[in-house]
Order: C-alpha cells, then structure tokens, then sequence
C-alpha cells in the first residue's frame, strides 16, 4: 500500500504576518473580499457561507493530519500493521517536532481577516484547534507502540505544554474562554484534553468543577433551547455543534476518572434537555424548524443523532430512547469510521 507523505504547516500558499511559516495561520471561514473595493479589502461577513480560500492555508491540513494519524493508529491498533504505526508517527514528528517543518506552539493568526487587524488572528481562531483533541484521543494508542519512542512522547507533551501555556496566558485564547457560545465550550474541551495529556489533573479537575455553571447555566434555558446558537443562519447545526462538544468534555472527563455528575445539570437547565429539543426535529423538512438553517439540514441530523447514541453508550446509559433513535435511523447516519469505534451491530 502506498502511504501519503506527511502535510506541515509548511505547505500554505500565504506567509503569516509574522514573516514564519512555523505560524500557523487560517482564514476566518465565513468572511469574502468585498467586491465594493478595487482590492476586496477589508473582507466582509457571509455568514453561514464558507469562502474556498480556506484551501490556501492551514485549516484544511491541519484537518487533514489529525484525521491521518487517527485513522493510521486505529488502522495499526487494530490490524497489527507496523507500516500504519510508522507512518503515524512521522506525521507526528513532521508537525510538531522536526525542526524544519513543525508548528510553532500558538494560534495567533488563526482565523484573520484579510484587511483587518494587522493580519493578526482572532479569539475564535482558538476552535481550529479542536482537531487536536480527536488526535490525542488516538495516542493513548499510540504509547503502545515501540516506533513511538519515549523521546517522541517528551516532545509532544512538551510541545502541549506549551501550547496550554499560549491558550491560559495569551490574550487572544483568554477572550475566546470568556464567550458564552460554543466558543466557550470547545475552549474549554480543547483545554481538557490538553491538560489530561501533560498530566495536570489539577486543572482537569477545576474545568469540570465549573462546567454547568460556565456553559449549562449560561447557554441552555429550561426549555432546551440555546439562545445564542438559535440565532445564527446556522441555528440547528450550531446547537448540535455546542452538545457535541459537550458531549466530548464529558467523555474525555469519565474516561479519566473524572466526576461529571454535577457537570450536566444546573438550576433547571440540562445538557439532556438540549438534546431532546434538537431531537424533536429528527426526520423533519426544515420547514419545521422554527430557526434559520440555510444548508446542511440532513448532515447535521445525522450528527445528533450519532451523538445521542454517544450519550447513551458513554456518559447515560439509561436513556434507551436516545438507542431507540439511533436504530430507527441507522440507513441514515451509516458511517464506516462511526460505526467501527461506536455502533451496536
């Protein structure tokens, strides 16, 4: 079989303001050039429309290396094939520890707009990063294998911690912890995992101490409903995507031995009851929905409805109804990769 050659941040057709490629750099994904001006400058919002100018920085590879070493991880975890395993880890070194080609610990031009602020990133550029999170998720594989050194392992962890440290001091990461969207949410996820790998349970433990009264409490009313969320053009799609990163602090806290019980539910306010009014729609026209979503109505049903059966497998196994939903639709949300680590045959 032949194997992809690794992708580094490298590769980016646009230089950072920083004058370093090693920077890792994204565009805002729903900002175009603004045809008024003769150079599209500063480039204006479409919300809920991405720009395919995306593919000329590092978002897409990014994306694209976590997705290489889950799947070759799982391909060798499962398989015994040590060419899988190799190939994982010399994705691994190319982005984070050879010196030639991996990225610089931060995200400080994540998420520009072309035009606007010096070319420097935005707070929300912190959620490109949440392609981390699914990659740490297959090195705790990983560190079984020999070709994985423990030189390898010092390194990547040396390399979070820095990148922790960039997300609890920087500005830019502090604002983005600060939102009581899902941007607040994925921060906080992002700084679980981060924080599990380098070993610091204390500051695992504070983030699940704080987690209803952070984001339940602030982001879901009574009824199930997130206002925030609801007011976007992508109001069905951006209330799932905040429950599925819920979802994942839950999950990545219990495999750890973390406490959730007192993380789904507050004052009348429940993770549960968000899930319920989102599932409510399943099966429905979009003219149902008494919101905005301009596209990917169907896709964003088959994600809940995986993620309900996540819930149900992980974190409440009580909820037989959210399995209930998931086999009446399985024809629906049939995914090789999902169905391997998750489905009930």
């Amino acid at each position: 079989m032949q194997q992809q050659a690794p992708v580094s941040v490298m590769e980016k057709k646009h230089t950072p303001a920083s004058g370093d490629k090693h920077d890792y750099a994204s565009l805002s994904r729903y900002f175009w050039p603004d045809s008024s001006k003769p150079d599209g400058l500063p480039y204006i919002s479409r919300d809920g429309v991405s720009n395919p100018e995306l593919e000329e920085y590092d978002r897409n590879t990014l994306e694209s290396m976590s997705q290489r070493i889950r799947t070759l991880t799982l391909a060798w975890f499962l398989g015994n094939d040590t060419t899988f395993a190799s190939s994982a880890v010399a994705q691994i070194r190319t982005w984070f520890i050879d010196e030639s080609t991996r990225m610089n610990p931060n995200m400080n031009y994540a998420q520009m707009i072309p035009g606007r602020n010096n070319g420097k990133g935005y707070p929300f550029g912190v959620l490109d990063g949440y392609s981390f999170v699914e990659m740490i998720d297959a090195l705790w594989l990983l560190q079984t294998y020999p070709g994985y050194t423990n030189a390898d392992q010092a390194a990547l962890r040396a390399w979070f911690t820095k990148y922790v440290l960039w997300l609890t001091t920087s500005e830019q990461a502090l604002e983005e912890s600060r939102a009581s969207n899902n941007h607040g949410t994925t921060y906080d996820t992002q700084l679980l995992a981060y924080s599990l790998f380098i070993g610091d349970r204390h500051t695992a433990q504070g983030l699940v101490d704080k987690f209803a009264q952070r984001h339940i409490l602030k982001q879901i009313e009574r009824d199930g409903k997130q206002p925030k969320e609801l007011k976007r053009t992508l109001a069905y799609h951006y209330s799932w995507y905040n429950l599925s990163h819920m979802l994942d602090f839950y999950i990545i806290a219990k495999n750890h031995g973390l406490d959730i019980s007192r993380a789904t539910e507050i004052q009348g306010r429940s993770f549960y009851k968000a899930l319920d009014f989102l599932a409510k729609y399943i099966g429905k026209d979009v003219s149902m929905w008494p919101y905005q979503q301009i596209s990917n109505w169907e896709q964003t049903q088959r994600n809940l409805i995986r993620d309900l059966l996540r819930t149900e497998l992980f974190i409440s196994p009580e909820r037989k109804n959210y399995r209930k939903i998931f086999v009446e639709n399985k024809k629906q949300v049939e995914h090789p990769l999902f169905n391997l680590l998750y489905a009930i045959p």
